[in-house]
């Protein structure tokens, strides 16, 4: 990503968060004039907010299978390696180590050393003025229109500014609307006849339609999930925490847009919890024979007494109609059965996920089959696209920021030569 000699052209990226960001520096690597126009005071906002602050900013564990799109369909795998083709993860990795910032790893999940966001945002600004970027904050885009002689783009209400030869939209999806990404993206994509995909939340917590998870509210254990709406299924592993309205944690976040889409055409969606996912069928089978096996005096608290966290216990006994201080012998042996193999399938209802306030990503957006593999539209000539405007979001792990600097890299490059 070396800097080319002499000016080109002139480049306005519309929003300045990490795609924008990367977008700009490579227009300018690539002998642009690069003008940002970010919404908020300050570029980078969102940036600092991910990885809880750490900014988990890539993944050395890449797959296209971390990445979704087009609602339920799925995404064209082979777009997908034209992309990540352009400018992969070593790129990315190498980009960042050339400015200086060491890199952690941590199985996979790649860090800067420091584990401090504002690292990341520095390097990037810090480029941006090496480069000669200016950077307009608090300005809002409204519109974006072709002057009368065909060529110059103008933006409103920045018409004063002049024309640009390109520009680069990448403001965004609707996640987190007070980082900025308030789905003006979208508004302004719409307004040139693009498509926008249905837009849900991503990477964000189930509400459930059960009543009783007050009793288990705060509680954190390892469990296999199965996200479940007629012969849908999709299965995740990971730390679930449960919350006084439902279920949260990666495992969830994994599963999250797809239930989203799924409620969107009003499928009953379920997700079955396996507290015992270490465990064959048969491992458990065995160890529920042994607990069946020492009933003599016990109450059902007792006898459920190191399956799970307690509150765990007490709901699950409630859920089977049973009190904690009857005794677990004269309960029967079958009820007791059917209690410990819930343990293997605890069905869950989904009734909706947390809004898109809530959200880490939005899922939807510019439909990938107006841009070509360049990103620009293929309906507005000199337009643009990049980030999470675009109709692609990623799993948790970093892919949602590499996928910001593939595109901004891409987008950014592509506006710079007209291509």
């Amino acid at each position: 990503m070396g800097k080319a000699a002499g000016i080109c052209s002139r480049v306005a990226v519309i929003g300045g968060g990490a795609a924008g960001m990367m977008a700009a520096i490579a227009a300018a690597r690539n002998g642009a004039a690069v003008t940002i126009y970010e919404g908020n005071d300050r570029v980078g906002k969102k940036i600092l907010a991910t990885g809880n602050g750490k900014c988990n900013f890539s993944n050395r564990d890449f797959s296209a299978d971390a990445y979704y799109g087009n609602g339920l369909k799925g995404v064209d795998a082979s777009r997908l390696a034209a992309f990540f083709q352009q400018f992969s993860v070593g790129d990315a990795v190498e980009f960042f180590e050339a400015a200086g910032m060491l890199i952690k790893e941590k199985n996979g999940y790649l860090y800067p050393w420091s584990e401090q966001a504002s690292t990341v945002l520095d390097i990037l600004r810090l480029e941006l003025v090496r480069l000669g970027v200016e950077v307009k904050g608090a300005a809002k885009v409204t519109g974006i229109k072709k002057a009368e002689n065909g060529e110059l783009v103008r933006l409103s209400p920045f018409e004063g500014d002049g024309g640009y030869r390109a520009v680069v939209i990448a403001c965004g999806g609707c996640a987190a609307a007070k980082t900025g990404s308030d789905g003006s993206g979208h508004q302004l994509a719409a307004q040139l006849g693009h498509r926008i995909v249905p837009t849900v939340p991503a990477l964000v917590q189930l509400r459930c339609s059960d009543g009783y998870f007050k009793m288990v509210a705060g509680v954190r254990c390892e469990a296999g999930l199965v996200l479940r709406a007629g012969e849908w299924t999709q299965e995740e592993r990971g730390e679930l925490l449960f919350t006084d309205y439902g279920i949260s944690g990666i495992p969830v976040f994994q599963m999250s847009r797809q239930a989203a889409y799924l409620l969107k055409r009003k499928d009953p969606v379920t997700v079955s919890i396996n507290l015992f996912p270490h465990m064959t069928q048969e491992e458990f089978r065995e160890m529920c024979v042994k607990r069946l096996s020492r009933l003599q005096g016990e109450s059902v608290e007792e006898f459920l007494l190191g399956m799970a966290n307690k509150k765990i216990n007490l709901c699950m006994a409630k859920q089977a109609g049973l009190k904690p201080g009857e005794r677990a012998g004269a309960v029967g042996r079958k009820k007791l059965e059917r209690l410990l193999h819930s343990y293997r399938d605890w069905r869950v209802h989904v009734a909706a996920t947390n809004p898109l306030e809530q959200a880490q990503v939005t899922a939807g957006g510019v439909d990938l089959a107006e841009v070509t593999d360049r990103l620009k539209s293929v309906l507005v000539p000199g337009v643009y696209f990049a980030g999470e405007v675009l109709d692609i979001d990623g799993r948790c792990g970093g892919y949602n920021l590499q996928w910001a600097w593939t595109s901004g890299y891409i987008a950014g490059k592509s506006a710079a030569a007209g291509i």
